[in-house]
């Protein structure tokens, strides 16, 4: 293993600090436990909570989305491991404004546990939650068992679309509504190149040779589809973009919104390329591209690879996508 750390068991308490220090303005730790990262600019009219958790690991997921617009609050695991029910609890008690709070995150076994924990511990005093578990890597089940899939990138649209819905004064029963609308529409499928190294392991999480890939791989290193070797990123945009489109049907004068997420090790001048062939594809459709992001938002340490999210819209979504939001990483200007 070779990383710029100090001692591993201190990786999340040293990265989370600095992120603090760094964005004081907008950030700070509740209780001043770095297990939870809530906004420090938030106004004081009510409005529902937006909150999630999840493992470290995937900077700027998951904790880089609290901000205007966008989540509330954050509850922070250990690299690739789910916080506990008891700072999730925390968390969503601060959250709540007397509007309610929605407990949105990825769908994975952990994170789930401990949030039905959670929530069922503040209800008892009067606290309303729904929970919505994000399911957008198609990779990872298939389409008539998609309550099991996993939970990636287009996480971030969720957020986004949540944020700006509760932004709008809607009620808990809307924001839950509109976000399950646009995870109905929102779809993923990644590809990784390399292997990732969690510091407390200090050792590859899985093994891949140098002139291969690997489709569907999850951003934990789950088991993808199928290993093959290397092709050109034009041949990955297609089959990438192939397998979303069997399950979100496009017609001409579509809108949508296409996210090229990078897994932590690969240049943005190979996503660009990726992205690229993708708006060749849609625009070929005639499918137009609203807002597309490109860079890295849900990364798997120094894995590398990448993945593509379609997000189809509506008039009320592509609205909504397009209210101002922002985070020290993640801004979006109305346009």
């Amino acid at each position: 293993m070779k990383k710029i750390i100090n001692k591993p068991e201190d990786y999340t308490e040293e990265f989370v600090r600095g992120i603090i220090k760094a964005h004081s303005d907008q950030y700070k730790l509740l209780n001043d436990d770095y297990r939870m990262l809530i906004r420090s600019n938030s106004k004081d009219e009510p409005k529902v909570g937006i909150v999630t958790a999840g493992g470290s690991g995937h900077l700027p997921l998951f904790l880089g989305y609290v901000g205007e617009n966008m989540l509330d609050g954050c509850a922070v695991g250990n690299v690739f491991a789910s916080p506990s029910s008891s700072k999730m609890e925390e968390l969503i008690r601060h959250c709540d404004s007397g509007k309610g709070v929605l407990c949105l995150y990825g769908n994975y076994g952990g994170d789930n546990l401990n949030f039905e924990m959670a929530t069922e511990m503040v209800e008892f005093d009067d606290i309303e939650t729904i929970q919505i578990r994000v399911k957008d890597d198609i990779a990872s089940a298939s389409e008539d068992k998609k309550d099991t899939r996993r939970g990636v990138a287009g996480i971030v649209y969720a957020y986004k679309i949540a944020g700006a819905a509760a932004g709008r004064g809607y009620d808990l029963e809307k924001v839950a509504e509109i976000t399950n609308r646009a995870l109905d529409n929102i779809r993923t499928m990644g590809v990784a190149l390399s292997a990732t190294i969690v510091p407390e392991v200090g050792e590859a999480t899985f093994n891949i040779s140098e002139d291969e890939i690997e489709i569907g791989m999850g951003i934990h290193g789950e088991s993808g589809i199928e290993v093959r070797k290397m092709i050109s990123a034009d041949e990955i945009a297609e089959i990438l973009v192939e397998k979303i489109l069997t399950e979100i049907e496009l017609s001409e004068n579509d809108e949508v919104s296409v996210l090229i997420n990078g897994l932590g090790a690969t240049p943005l001048d190979e996503q660009y390329i990726v992205y690229n062939k993708v708006y060749d594809i849609l625009d070929e459709k005639k499918v137009k591209i609203i807002q597309p992001h490109i860079g890295n938002f849900a990364t798997s340490m120094e894995m590398s690879g990448l993945s593509i999210t379609i997000f189809k819209l509506d008039s009320e979504l592509k609205e909504l996508l397009l209210e101002v939001a922002s985070t020290p990483f993640y801004t979006n200007y109305n346009r």
